[in-house]
């Protein structure tokens, strides 16, 4: 069974999602602090983590930068009450994989749950041939087996978020793509969803593999339509 761990200090928050949760079919451990998601983490290894960013002592975005710093991928979907983008944006940077601002809906945070572990299992499912391993697009060269990318002859760190967004940007050279079919097919989400977690995304894409970031070569943007990859 695909445990998930939930980390919020209100305990209503937490019946709620873990009754959702574990009506979907999901094994549920719960913490109501970040120290004490980090140690569950840590020894029970759970598939998925839904984390709040507001928690005392040791926030959501702390515990996210601990285990991406202990070389720990558990995907992280963050809940956040702020409005301030800001947080947001500096979750995505911390290794986040998704957030969702409360007030929430359950069905939609189970639906974010189940389509991130999708994804996950599409990607483990995958093994490309060796001649597939190796993408070579421009300036770029991806080696998907070893999870490494160059631009420029120089390697660069992408987080796994961005690395998949490079790799369907790269398969699709050319081509403009929807903030919606990215959604679908890097994030996972069969219906619509706010876009701007791509935008997000592709910022920081720009800010490693660009000259100018600023004023981009690779990845265009296309108004009022999407983006494309140019080599």
């Amino acid at each position: 069974m695909t445990r998930v761990l939930v980390v919020d200090d209100e305990k209503s928050i937490l019946k709620l999602v873990e009754y959702n949760l574990t009506q979907a079919g999901f094994e549920v451990i719960t913490a109501e602090n970040g120290h004490h998601a980090v140690e569950l983490v840590r020894s029970d290894e759970p598939d998925l983590l839904i984390l709040d960013l507001m928690l005392p002592g040791m926030d959501g975005l702390q515990v996210c930068k601990t285990l991406r710093s202990e070389g720990i991928h558990t995907p992280v979907i963050m809940l956040t009450a702020r409005d301030d983008e800001i947080d947001r944006i500096l979750g995505l940077e911390l290794g986040a994989d998704d957030y969702v601002t409360k007030p929430f809906s359950p069905r939609e945070l189970v639906a974010r749950v189940r389509a991130v572990l999708r994804r996950l299992g599409q990607q483990n499912d995958d093994k490309p041939d060796n001649d597939d391993k190796i993408m070579e697009i421009g300036s770029i060269r991806i080696d998907s087996g070893k999870h490494e990318v160059y631009v420029r002859d120089k390697r660069i760190e992408l987080t796994s978020r961005e690395f998949e967004l490079l790799v369907y940007l790269c398969r699709h050279t050319g081509n403009v793509l929807s903030r919606n079919q990215l959604l679908e097919n890097v994030w996972g989400y069969d219906y619509p969803g706010d876009t701007r977690i791509v935008d997000v995304h592709i910022s920081h894409l720009r800010d490693k593999i660009e000259l100018n970031p600023k004023s981009p070569d690779i990845i265009k943007t296309v108004r009022g339509v999407g983006y494309k990859l140019t080599p």
